[in-house]
């Protein structure tokens, strides 16, 4: 807990720091609800679909620093893998 009564400053850090981390619980709720639909998709059309949805998602994500541009780089090879895998089923 910030000493305000000698930093004014570190009491307004503290309410930026709580909706910001709010903001960015939201938004990770957000792609691991979007991440678990991508891998219970069966139908290729609707999985294609997704996976667009899937890398727009995650591109905003890294360019609001909410998640490291690995981390999204590595869930979006998943879910391409993941899309091709039904694709091939499908055929197969």
């Amino acid at each position: 807990m910030p000493n305000t009564q000698v930093n004014r400053s570190a009491e307004k850090r503290v309410r930026q720091d709580r909706r910001k981390r709010e903001k960015n619980r939201v938004v990770r709720g957000y792609i691991r609800d979007m991440l678990r639909n991508v891998r219970s998709e069966t139908d290729p059309d609707n999985c294609e679909g997704l996976l667009k949805h899937s890398y727009s998602v995650l591109d905003k994500a890294v360019k609001k620093n909410i998640i490291h541009r690995k981390t999204a780089a590595r869930y979006k090879s998943r879910l391409a893998l993941h899309t091709q895998r039904v694709k091939e089923n499908r055929a197969g």
